[in-house]
């Protein structure tokens, strides 16, 4: 759905996993939300594994080391090593390090993974703008980070240091439901100070840069679950992508993406991963999938039929974003969602 909804050919039953060599996983949201595995996560992963499929971890939290992270994937059934996570931390740390000399002292706002991805590039992670950072790095603190931490950067930044962030997501998806995420802390200093960071997260290119390095992916498939960053970073990144309705994404929202945000496939969750997803076709206007059909009747957008609820999100895909094009605000799908159940 890069451009609009497509599909594996038609017949071929080509499971995703098989079509890709390396799935790009965004971690909250897709396989986990706070400590807990999301349904059908592990088994799905392992599957895909056993078939071939090479697993990357790619997650715009700043807060744990890619070994922490492996650990937890680990605990959770998903067996992972350290190199096979990858992290926003590294990806500013990486654009740090392109800027500042081997040495420089930074200011770290943020968790123990942001320190940690630095000191690998070379550069001193200090504690106070007294210090005389050259710069701030800032990233995911997780709920416990003290307001404090933000005056520091403030003053530091008015003191004339370079700002960084690790990413700019607003709300981060926790077994409680979703939360305040690093863009709410960024807005903070940004209101303070006046300022504005270098950002390196999804879906800016400093994160797909470092993505690719360290996968070596030749047929890549992103798999998340938020709309304007992980499927943005494919759709800048020029690779395929996957969008599963676990996290923060839901049907409305998806139908209502902008070209930039529509993933090339949808499913229910990583289960996706080991199917191949149904064709949607065309025809006087109106859009099949499975027993759906779709159209857009002036200015409402309309469901007909019976089937997979998916099978009839697809349909609505295809319908809202070819036919209204980038003018899809403006279609009244709101029945046609609620029909499906999703």
């Amino acid at each position: 759905m890069s451009q609009r909804y497509r599909s594996l050919p038609s017949g071929s039953g080509t499971a995703l996993s098989e079509a890709y060599d390396t799935a790009l996983l965004d971690l909250d949201g897709v396989v986990y939300a706070g400590g807990h595995a999301i349904v059908h996560a592990v088994e799905s992963l392992g599957t895909a594994r056993d078939g071939g499929m090479r697993l990357a971890y790619v997650t715009n939290n700043a807060l744990r080391t890619p070994a922490a992270v492996a650990e937890h994937l680990t605990e959770l059934g998903v067996p992972a090593e350290p190199t096979e996570v990858i992290t926003s931390a590294q990806a500013v740390a990486r654009l740090m390090s392109d800027q500042l000399p081997t040495g420089s002292r930074v200011l770290v706002v943020g968790g123990e993974g942001l320190r940690v991805a630095l000191r690998e590039r070379g550069l001193v992670p200090v504690e106070s703008a007294d210090d005389e950072p050259v710069a701030v790095a800032q990233g995911f603190g997780g709920p416990d980070l003290p307001w404090g931490r933000f005056a520091e950067a403030a003053y530091a930044i008015a003191g004339g240091a370079a700002w960084f962030a690790s990413n700019t997501d607003l709300t981060i998806p926790s077994a409680r439901g979703i939360a305040p995420g690093n863009g709410a802390a960024v807005e903070v200093v940004r209101i303070a100070t006046g300022a504005e960071p270098q950002v390196a997260g999804k879906p800016l290119p400093p994160m797909h840069r470092e993505t690719v390095l360290r996968t070596g992916a030749e047929r890549p498939l992103v798999v998340g679950d938020r709309l304007d960053t992980d499927i943005e970073g494919a759709f800048n990144g020029g690779v395929d992508s996957l969008l599963v309705l676990t996290g923060v994404t839901d049907a409305a929202r998806l139908l209502a993406a902008e070209p930039r945000h529509r993933p090339t496939y949808v499913d229910r969750d990583l289960r996706g991963l080991l199917t191949g997803q149904p064709e949607v076709t065309v025809e006087g206007g109106a859009f099949r999938c499975g027993g759906w059909t779709a159209a857009v009747r002036g200015d409402v957008l309309a469901l007909e039929g019976d089937g997979r609820p998916l099978d009839g999100l697809r349909a609505l895909c295809g319908a809202a974003w070819t036919t209204a094009g980038d003018d899809v605000c403006g279609l009244d799908a709101a029945q046609a969602v609620a029909g499906l159940g999703l």
